[in-house]
């Protein structure tokens, strides 16, 4: 029984196993850090944060998915046929993802992933948070998440964070605030008002792109979540050179938010990234919208 929707595109073989290769070379590239240091048992307290945090091995984003509504031609006598949600296409031999059985079985995951990823394209960016979450997570604290030493020692980190408003939006950060710190925050995020706080202007909101995007499976095409990983990735690089941790041994320069020029900076980068969440917002909720 075939599952193609009337509006299939088709891919040669050699056209889809060159799209195949060309994202696996990219996606070593983009993991190669990573695994070299997993087989030696090293650890690096930014590079490391998104296969760690979101749990997603480099196998996840080496393998290639068309998107839905793209038949493979010659696939059946691949691996891929035994891959979870693809089925026989129009043609012998085809295979496509089978998105009519996908958002079957995850369909209250896609909606909620759509609910939150639409909330927060919906609305505008803030923009004066200033990465404060992370020094949130230290505030008069003497153990820390990461084993690496305050750029101003603790007593200086603490008077930066008493010194402004701490604006944090996203439960995902919010949660691992210092019992100190809680009650600083203008908001109190949730997980359940999540689609109401989150905005396109929140570092994390847009890291979690990648999240979402790996969420969603074979619908998502190889393109767009590796795009969404080179987004979290970037993001994280900044906010950890924004955090009060001194990074010089691993060749960050810091981005003082602490100083009026370190600010401006933050904020610059801030906006890029929400622009650049943005567009990936539209692409994604395309996915799931596409039926």
């Amino acid at each position: 029984m075939t599952i193609a929707p009337p509006s299939l595109c088709a891919l040669t073989a050699a056209e889809w196993h060159g799209l195949e290769d060309a994202h696996a070379e990219r996606a070593d590239a983009l993991t190669a850090g990573h695994r070299l240091r997993a087989s030696r048992g090293e650890k690096h307290p930014v590079e490391d944060f998104l296969f760690t945090y979101y749990s997603y091995k480099p196998s996840v984003l080496r393998r290639w998915h068309p998107g839905a509504g793209v038949e493979l031609q010659d696939a059946a006598g691949t691996e891929r046929a035994a891959w979870r949600w693809y089925a026989p296409g129009t043609e012998s031999g085809s295979l496509v993802v089978d998105g009519t059985a996908l958002r079957a079985e995850r369909g209250d995951l896609i909606a909620n992933v759509g609910k939150v990823i639409r909330a927060t394209a919906g609305r505008a960016g803030s923009f004066g948070c200033l990465g404060l979450h992370e020094w949130a997570m230290v505030y008069r604290e003497p153990g820390h998440r990461h084993d690496v030493p305050l750029r101003l020692g603790q007593d200086g980190t603490d008077a930066v964070v008493e010194a402004h408003e701490l604006r944090c939006t996203h439960f995902d950060a919010f949660r691992f605030f210092t019992p100190a710190a809680v009650p600083r925050n203008r908001d109190a995020p949730s997980r359940d008002r999540q689609p109401e706080l989150e905005q396109p202007g929140c570092l994390h909101a847009g890291m979690d792109l990648y999240k979402w995007a790996a969420k969603l499976g074979p619908l998502v095409p190889g393109g767009l979540l590796l795009d969404a990983f080179e987004l979290a990735r970037d993001i994280r690089t900044l906010d950890m050179k924004a955090s009060p941790y001194d990074l010089a041994d691993w060749g960050y320069d810091p981005v003082r938010i602490e100083t009026p020029e370190g600010k401006a900076q933050y904020v610059s980068a801030q906006r890029g990234f929400s622009a650049r969440g943005q567009a990936l917002r539209e692409r994604l909720l395309a996915v799931i919208d596409g039926g």
